[in-house]
């Protein structure tokens, strides 16, 4: 039991416990992670406390979770007032757009910020409590601490969400950040019920044609740098128009070019609107590249093996390679 968060574990649940009204608020593009954070503590703080809890994202709730998430739904920022609730707590990324969502903290607010990511900017969130540490595999990892910490019941349901946060963001166990810990935890929230294989079935192998459609057309890109090691690939605005994708569905991309043998890191570049591109990054602890450094370079951040940025510019492919200008 990790216990170096005695002291923010027992304020957290102070604040539970005296708050009327509470917002929950996951990142933009959520995933199985944030999701996963989210309405674990919205099926504790309802079921077992009695609040009212409300869920909020600027993206809509992913549609490969909905068999998962029997409850899964998330409101707009446009649909709640921030100013109604009076504790506000951001879930996993917190810097993407958690201050656009909570642009204000009004009095006798309490904000709480629960993030495993090293990157997490906390300048434009004026945070009481920050549970912060990347050592963690993921936030829903962090919550089972905090679970486990006051020794609440897990309920099937709950154990279920919190395993999804775990299985994603470890990509089922494949990433440096799985630690013994990370598998005692697993197996302790499928005896409470956790279905592993769906949860596997529904986030990693149930893929729409178009998505394997717009994953071949980056496979078909793909190009390794000699000097660097490195293993690029790209996908255009055109490429997910004509498929009808959305961005979210290019995640996996940085990891699948990442298995290619002799190469050291992948980096996927990703034509966003408004003449911006996103670049995804991941390497392997055995191939000692630390990406976050490479992110850096272009004011992103991230994990030591799986890091991105956002520049200004459009992709092109030219006699020198795969460029933003």
């Amino acid at each position: 039991m990790n216990c170096k968060f005695a002291k923010e574990f027992n304020q957290i649940k102070k604040e539970f416990e005296k708050s009327r009204r509470i917002l929950l608020v996951a990142h933009s593009r959520p995933d199985d992670d944030t999701a996963g954070s989210v309405f674990v503590l919205k099926e504790y703080l309802e079921k077992k406390l009695g609040k009212k809890v409300d869920a909020v994202c600027t993206d809509s709730f992913p549609e490969y979770l909905a068999e998962i998430f029997e409850d899964g739904n998330f409101l707009l920022p446009e649909e709640i007032e921030t100013k109604e609730y009076d504790l506000l707590i951001g879930c996993d990324a917190v810097e993407r757009s958690f201050e656009k969502i909570v642009a204000k903290k009004y009095a006798g607010q309490t904000v709480i910020v629960v993030d495993h990511h090293p990157s997490a900017d906390l300048k434009k969130i004026k945070a009481d409590i920050a549970l912060l540490d990347e050592s963690y595999s993921s936030v829903c990892e962090m919550l089972y601490d905090f679970f486990d910490f006051h020794r609440i019941e897990i309920t099937k349901k709950m154990a279920t969400y919190l395993l999804a946060g775990i299985l994603y963001d470890t990509a089922v166990f494949q990433h440096a950040n799985t630690s013994a810990r990370v598998m005692e935890i697993a197996a302790e929230l499928m005896r409470r019920g956790a279905p592993m294989k769906k949860i596997i079935q529904m986030t990693f192998k149930n893929k729409k044609l178009a998505t394997l459609k717009l994953w071949g057309r980056a496979m078909e890109r793909a190009e390794i740098n000699e000097k660097t090691g490195a293993i690029m690939s790209f996908i255009t605005r055109q490429d997910m128009e004509e498929l009808g994708m959305e961005e979210d569905s290019v995640g996996r991309i940085a990891e699948l070019l990442n298995t290619v043998s002799g190469t050291k890191f992948s980096l996927v570049l990703i034509e966003k609107e408004k003449n911006k591109v996103k670049g995804s990054l991941r390497s392997e602890w055995y191939k000692n590249v630390d990406v976050s450094q490479i992110a850096r370079q272009f004011r992103g951040g991230g994990h030591k093996l799986a890091s991105g940025f956002e520049i200004a510019g459009k992709i092109v492919k030219d006699k020198d390679g795969i460029v933003v200008k």
